[in-house]
């Protein structure tokens, strides 16, 4: 495990990261390994070596897997003092969730880096400009502006976002993580020089919600790009302006006007009304909640004001409309990581950059699930000539353009 390639440094750094994450004493990081304070200092500093043992019981009393403590990598830095005035503004009873959701975050897009040089692969970065805010501007306006710019950039015409997330990944560069947050949160946001723009989404929340709040995040990466925040539910008397931008931009990204006003107007002269099935109907074709999709048509002056409230007063129950309307869409839970991590951890294996477990320990899993990534990961089902399935293995050093030998 220790080499001559190894920086007590590095090591050090590490060690006095994943200590303070877990909010544990020097002293008592100390005593788990045997040593004096000042022996333990000193580690931290990265003036006395590490033992292989040392590590192992570090790592253990720190929640980490050892082999993030002998990288030969540069450490990412730490995201806790980004978020520090953010977490000021939350529940007492949530800070220690969203620390250690905090930690995490970074940890996996620590590993996400440390992939991508490891099989010297960067993202591409193809970032929209950031957006400044002024009191003299209309700050629902400008949203809708820099969503339909930011569209066209993408080329996505008007038509409805099937997978934002996969989307801003490939396209964007963005990194997007899913981690289980407290509940009423929606998300987080950070950009790092060296990193790049980093989202993580509350996983226990709906589809709908988790596709609002990437919206909602990547227009805070937008406006807001230097500054890290997290996102909550509860609805605030006077919204800042940022906030303003970020709700506003995610309708119009999710739901571009001339697309809803179009798609309205052809139920309205088809039908000559608009109910409460037809909202279900939209709502579902946008991949959208209800509520996005009512206060949508009500902002497009489509319907008036208030109509939402009405049917939340109601109580409609909304999967059970869907289903009488055949709407029922298949969904699987979002992965933690993005599918390029996974492709990036399951070559480095392949080309025996990582272990079986170092694998496992990237895909947050056991060995015997890893195994089963890795297998799937590599092998694609195709039809042979008389229609029946065949698994073709795929080997992703081998070159397209070279003739075979």
């Amino acid at each position: 495990m220790m080499t001559d390639a190894l920086s007590p440094r590095l090591v050090g750094q590490r060690l006095a990261e994943s200590r303070k994450e877990r909010g544990i004493k020097q002293e008592d990081a100390a005593e788990a390994i045997g040593v004096s304070r000042p022996t333990y200092i000193a580690i931290e500093k990265g003036e006395r070596a590490a033992k292989p043992a040392e590590i192992i019981k570090l790592a253990a009393l720190f929640g980490r897997p050892v082999n993030y403590f002998v990288r030969t990598t540069e450490p990412v830095i730490d995201f806790q003092p980004h978020f520090r005035v953010a977490l000021e503004k939350v529940r007492p009873a949530d800070a220690a969730q969203l620390q250690q959701a905090i930690s995490e975050f970074k940890l996996f897009v620590e590993n996400y880096v440390d992939l991508e040089k490891r099989m010297k692969a960067p993202v591409g970065m193809n970032y929209p400009p950031a957006i400044e805010l002024n009191a003299r501007v209309n700050v629902s306006e400008l949203a809708e502006d820099v969503a339909t710019r930011e569209r066209q950039r993408l080329g996505l015409g008007d038509q409805p976002l099937a997978d934002i997330r996969r989307l801003l990944e490939s396209e964007v560069g963005v990194r997007i993580f899913f981690l289980r947050l407290p509940a009423m949160y929606a998300g987080l946001y950070l950009f790092v020089d060296g990193l790049g723009g980093c989202l993580l989404i509350n996983s226990v929340h709906p589809p709908e919600k988790q596709r609002a709040s990437i919206a909602h995040e990547y227009a805070h990466f937008i406006v807001d790009r230097y500054t890290a925040g997290i996102d909550y539910l509860t609805t605030l008397s006077r919204k800042p302006a940022n906030e303003r931008f970020a709700e506003s931009f995610a309708m119009s990204f999710l739901m571009p006007a001339a697309s809803v006003r179009f798609r309205f107007n052809e139920i309205v002269n088809a039908t000559g009304n608009f109910q409460v099935g037809d909202l279900v109907k939209l709502k579902h074709f946008y991949f959208v909640s209800l509520e996005a999709m009512a206060l949508r048509l009500e902002s497009l002056g489509l319907l008036k004001p208030g109509r939402w409230e009405l049917l939340k007063e109601k109580g409609l129950p909304v999967r059970e409309a869907e289903k009488r309307l055949g709407l029922i869409r298949a969904t699987r839970p979002e992965p933690a990581y993005p599918e390029r991590y996974k492709f990036l951890a399951v070559h480095a294996y392949d080309r025996g950059e990582l272990t079986e477990k170092e694998l496992a320990n990237y895909l947050r899993c056991d060995v015997w699930e890893a195994r089963r990534i890795v297998q799937e990961s590599m092998a694609s089902v195709e039809v042979d000539e008389q229609g029946h399935p065949q698994t073709v293995e795929a080997d992703f050093e081998a070159s397209l353009l070279v003739e075979p030998a």
